[in-house]
């Protein structure tokens, strides 16, 4: 294993998209519901939407694309278009609340959003108070071809009512863009690796999604390690990714989507994955290669009938990642597939690997891994002091990986970014005699659901709206399945206030894995002297969910 990757290999994360393409042009890059796209029409296709943007929308160099899908065709086309056109992306959960989207709209300045049919009315409710000028639709059977694409789309909406109606002025179809793209010759665009390519949305202890600036270099770097690290039994032009996690998070985008087009691999995307037994039924019908996913996913598949079933003989890669993976998860992995369910660790503000265990680990450790090459990891204290081996202390993260910093918020960058460009994770760890690290707890109050970060704060100022709450706190209890659900303890202003209430209430402005779970009433609330609400002490009465 190289202790040093070349960062310069490629200026950009379109030099590796364009490098790909040369080598393997007929080769499939991308699957999904029984349609394939090979790297020459992701070539042609992501070129399209690019000279749209340029041409037609006239952006400019830096402007900011929001891009709100699930896993599906459309998603590497766009993701490619847009950042071929010297535009950023900013990836947008579809599952966002009308709260939560104009946010991240009005503070990255999007002045483009492409969304999925299913979640139009989601943006028609907020389009008008934002810096949006073109919104762009489109339905998860577009790119799938005739008759199956308009088949897919009729079922969406008239027979599963998935899609609710919606109305949107002068909102355009993608299909119509890579039309009005096709009459224009995408010109050539300077890309430096200094370039923000991806504002990727990630909480803080505000509570307040900030923008994370990963550059071109950043996601090059990351896509160098960790393609050095796991790239050792890789056959290119091979490989067959399962890709369920969604793109738009940072694990599955920079480990499925860059380091496997680096191999020339096939990402096959998982549209649903929360239909377990449909995911089941499509794993049967593709010979894999590798996974990635998080911890509650592998369980999913474990406890789904028929996933023994499938064929595991071309597996050589799992990967777990985006909250800690248990040893029963991990054990179950490899006694029914035969593959060792590698732990990874990282961070949306590290593009996001840091820490990696050994492909050729025979059994799970509970580490988090080695750093990955050009990657320096330590454990330090309040003072700042780097401690020894065993102590427990705040991991800290450096390497060409690591962000830019948070948009237009240099305070908040300041505060995880100390002098000597360490970035402070805000995870507790400890590093034994093998240079191994070892999660011990989050000095942070972050809630870990499946992978996704819950701020405390953010839950808080949502149950605090209601008139029945005179006081709110929200804490992370241990789940067997999601690792941590959401919890929320209340003080009544009004008696009559129920659970029911609350949940409801959360349910309008909350996305769905930052739903209490559990809610408790009590007289009050644990505090500081100061009045500080104590939710370390709430956790620790909370014998688990």
């Amino acid at each position: 294993m190289p202790s040093e990757i070349d960062v310069d290999e490629f200026p950009s994360v379109v030099s590796v998209l364009e490098n790909a393409i040369s080598h393997y042009n007929q080769r499939p890059a991308f699957a999904n519901m029984g349609k394939t796209l090979t790297y020459g029409e992701i070539d042609t296709l992501s070129r399209q939407f690019a000279a749209y943007l340029l041409d037609e929308l006239k952006l400019k160099k830096g402007d900011r694309v929001a891009i709100m899908l699930p896993n599906c065709l459309q998603y590497p086309i766009a993701t490619f278009g847009v950042l071929r056109a010297g535009l950023t992306v900013v990836n947008t959960n579809p599952m966002y609340t009308a709260r939560e989207l104009k946010h991240q709209l009005v503070d990255s300045g999007a002045s483009v959003i492409l969304v999925l049919d299913n979640f139009g009315d989601t943006v028609q409710e907020v389009v008008a108070d934002t810096p949006v000028k073109q919104v762009i639709t489109t339905g998860l059977g577009d790119m799938l071809g005739f008759p199956k694409g308009a088949i897919v789309n009729f079922v969406l909406k008239h027979v599963k009512k998935m899609v609710p109606d919606y109305s949107i002025p002068k909102a355009i179809r993608f299909r119509d863009t890579l039309e009005l793209g096709r009459k224009h010759t995408l010109p050539e665009i300077s890309i430096s690796p200094q370039d923000i390519a991806f504002l990727q949305y990630t909480g803080g202890t505000t509570g307040v999604a900030k923008g994370a600036m990963l550059t071109h270099r950043n996601l090059v770097a990351n896509m160098q390690q960790a393609a050095a690290w796991v790239g050792i039994n890789v056959r290119l032009g091979e490989e067959v990714i399962i890709t369920a996690l969604p793109l738009y998070h940072i694990f599955a985008l920079t480990a499925n989507g860059l380091v496997f087009m680096k191999f020339g691999g096939l990402n096959h995307l998982i549209t649903n994955p929360r239909d377990m037994r449909g995911f089941v039924k499509e794993l049967k019908q593709v010979k894999f290669t590798a996974i990635t996913g998080v911890n509650t996913l592998f369980n999913g598949l474990l406890n789904t009938p028929g996933f023994d079933e499938v064929d595991f003989s071309g597996l050589h890669l799992t990967l777990g990642g985006g909250m800690a993976v248990q040893r029963s998860v991990a054990e179950r992995w490899k006694k029914v597939t035969g593959t060792t369910l590698v732990e990874a660790y990282g961070l949306t503000e590290t593009s996001p690997a840091a820490c990696i265990n050994p492909m050729d680990l025979k059994d799970y450790n509970g580490s988090i891994g080695l750093p990955i090459p050009s990657t320096d990891a330590c454990v330090k204290d309040e003072e700042g002091r780097i401690l020894a081996t065993g102590e427990v202390g705040e991991l800290c993260i450096k390497g060409p990986q690591v962000m830019k910093g948070y948009w237009q918020r240099p305070d908040e960058t300041a505060k995880v970014i100390d002098a000597d460009g360490w970035l402070h994770t805000g995870d507790m760890a400890k590093m034994d005699d093998e240079g191994y690290f070892y999660i011990v707890d989050r000095k942070k109050d972050m809630i870990l659901v499946s992978g996704f970060n819950v701020y405390p704060n953010e839950v808080e100022d949502v149950i605090a709206l209601m008139p029945g709450v005179l006081e709110v706190a929200a804490v992370g209890v241990p789940d067997d399945k999601s690792g941590e659900v959401v919890k929320v303890v209340i003080v009544k202003k009004d008696p009559a206030l129920t659970e029911e209430q609350v949940k409801a209430h959360a349910r309008e402005h909350l996305t769905g894995y930052k739903h209490p779970r559990i809610v408790e009433f009590r007289k009050e609330l644990p505090k500081t002297n100061v009045g500080k609400i104590l939710r370390r002490e709430l956790r620790e009465e909370s014998p688990g969910a």
